[in-house]
């Protein structure tokens, strides 16, 4: 059976798909169409259901319970870590609603938790909606005060002369008493059925767990997705978002996922009524 099979051009997701991707595991019977794309674009996608297996965004998942279920494997969590705040001057927190905020994109993760820090809605925020990877640029030209950065950004802003305002992982982690902040997950169309979907999880998180077996070749698989990062760095990254939470959930990933989705619920950022089911 041929499935597509879309996930994002950073290095985390390399990392967890190099086997399947490399032909290192056998595939039972399916083969891949890999799609990499902004997990923006991979949101809007999911949304049309246009693809089999999908990284989303977790904030997107709130508007795709319809049409995907959860797999317990690959999510991307930030463990007192996550999308990180910056600007070129220090800014105080009361001051960032007054502020041109570069964002990358409205259904990410990473802008329901600015939300959810700042406790303002989409339309209370001066929004500078922005591809991830220009975000620096966006900064640098006056476009945007703050910039919110994901992937590789996190590690690198400070290359770029940038002051870090806020690590929204840490202040999620304060705020819900060691929770981590759920950031991207991993889906799979209803309609393909439970076996499929039993068969399926089993192949991914194989996938991720040979990675993690053979973590210096699949770091090299991944290095061309960095953006700029060394091995070391990429290898830094990687590990922050690749680890025993991306292998399965756990009930410390189903928690945070259902206290991010029942605070955002609460605020009204997100529809009120939402169907969380992970593929068992």
């Amino acid at each position: 059976m041929h499935l597509t099979l879309g996930h994002s051009p950073d290095p985390d997701d390399a990392f967890m798909f190099y086997a399947l991707a490399a032909n290192k595991i056998d595939t039972r019977g399916y083969t891949f169409e890999h799609i990499l794309q902004d997990i923006e674009v991979l949101n809007q996608r999911a949304g049309r259901l246009e693809l089999d297996i999908t990284a989303f965004s977790i904030h997107a998942y709130a508007y795709l319970t319809d049409k995907y279920a959860l797999l317990p494997c690959g999510a991307s969590m930030g463990d007192n870590y996550g999308p990180r705040l910056v600007a070129k001057k220090a800014y105080d927190r009361k001051d960032l609603t007054k502020l041109r905020i570069a964002v990358p994109g409205l259904r990410t993760s990473a802008f329901l938790a600015l939300m959810l820090y700042l406790n303002k809605g989409e339309k209370e925020l001066n929004l500078v909606v922005t591809p991830f990877d220009q975000i620096f640029s966006a900064l640098h030209a006056g476009k945007a005060d703050v910039g919110l950065l994901i992937h590789e950004g996190q590690l690198t802003y400070q290359q770029e002369g940038l002051l870090l305002l806020e690590d929204l992982g840490q202040w999620w982690f304060g705020e819900t008493n060691g929770l981590p902040l759920p950031l991207g997950g991993n889906g799979i169309r209803r309609d393909l059925g439970i076996e499929k979907h039993r068969e399926l999880n089993a192949l991914l998180k194989e996938s991720i767990q040979y990675g993690l077996a053979h973590r210096q070749e699949a770091v090299a698989h991944s290095l061309p997705y960095g953006r700029g990062l060394d091995t070391k760095l990429a290898d830094e990254f990687i590990g922050m978002y690749v680890n025993d939470i991306t292998v399965d959930y756990g009930e410390r990933g189903r928690a945070g996922i259902r206290e991010f989705l029942t605070r955002a619920s609460n605020a009204g950022f997100i529809p009120a009524d939402i169907r969380i089911e992970f593929v068992k």
